[in-house]
């Protein structure tokens, strides 16, 4: 029997990912950590920790993913991804573990214009960026024992994302007098919207076929904010919200973002013959969750 060790299991993606392990490891030990569990930013706590359990897989979606927020703690940061990566390295390595790390996009600067492949050479704009990357460094260091994961664009049922965020600004906006219903995204931003979901189905082929090194999983097809706010508003039915598209620079953000940060999951298809759908299916699907939850009363 194996056991499965998730960090992160109350996130937004530890708590879509946990399922679909029990559906495909009925028979393995899974452990559900978070915060109150392990302190990652400690390192003898964390090897102890990690150690007094024996895993065998070790799957690593805790992070600070607050990207302007780095700009600002920049320590914690790097500690929390990067060092803390580090430490559960560490505790991995002392068990024998396969480790498993969530990285993202941003460890590129989004000047190809093409979609990126796990061969590219990062080149990171912000803090965040520059700290996930670190942690990809670590976790490679276990050479076959270690599994990066880069994704983008994430939305769940289960924590703050461009999803809910928009919805939370169009109640707000539907408050306002009618000429104020204005609602303003970025359209200078490309990518490929993630649902948390699939994106753990894909861990899980990951977690069988006992990959390792990077690979690049993201939904199907690609779309600026812009688009994807629009799309989101459709599939609703929500009218009387005028959505307008800005740039970048008009947001005066602390984090500068790349522009285009697509990544090509064409590995994922060649190596383990699993892709995920494209991404307007995909939120079809949790839009729909999202009502039947009452995340969404309109």
């Amino acid at each position: 029997m194996n056991k499965i060790l998730v960090i992160g299991a109350k996130g937004m993606l530890g708590r879509d990912l946990i399922p679909e392990l029990r559906i495909s490891f009925p028979e393995d030990d899974l452990l559900e950590w978070d915060m109150d569990e392990i302190d990652i930013r400690k390192k003898g706590e964390t090897i102890e920790k990690i150690e007094s359990v024996q895993p065998t897989v070790l799957i690593n979606v805790a992070a600070y993913t607050d990207v302007d927020g780095c700009e600002s703690n920049l320590q914690e940061a790097f500690l929390v991804n990067s060092e803390g990566m580090s430490h559960i390295a560490q505790g991995a390595r002392r068990c024998g573990a396969r480790a498993i790390y969530l990285s993202t996009d941003y460890v590129f600067d989004g000047k190809k214009n093409s979609p990126y492949i796990e061969e590219d050479s990062p080149n990171p704009l912000n803090t965040y960026g520059h700290s996930k990357l670190k942690g990809e460094e670590v976790t490679l260091a276990l050479g076959e024992k270690g599994l990066v994961v880069r994704t983008q664009w994430l939305y769940g049922l289960y924590g703050k994302n461009f999803v809910t965020a928009i919805l939370k600004q169009v109640k707000e906006k539907w408050k306002a007098p009618e000429a104020n219903r204005r609602l303003t995204i970025v359209d200078d931003q490309i990518g490929s919207p993630t649902y948390t979901v699939d994106l753990s189905q894909a861990i899980v082929r990951l977690v069988q076929r006992k990959a390792s090194g990077i690979f690049h999983v993201t939904n199907q097809d690609t779309c600026s904010w812009y688009e994807f706010g629009k799309t989101i508003l459709k599939f609703l039915d929500i009218q009387g919200i005028d959505v307008v598209p800005i740039s970048s620079s008009q947001l005066n953000r602390k984090a500068p973002r790349p522009l285009y940060s697509v990544l090509s999951s064409e590995k994922l298809r060649r190596e383990i013959g699993f892709r995920l759908r494209p991404w307007t299916e995909a939120l079809k699907d949790f839009l729909e969750r999202l009502l039947k939850s009452g995340g969404w009363t309109g």
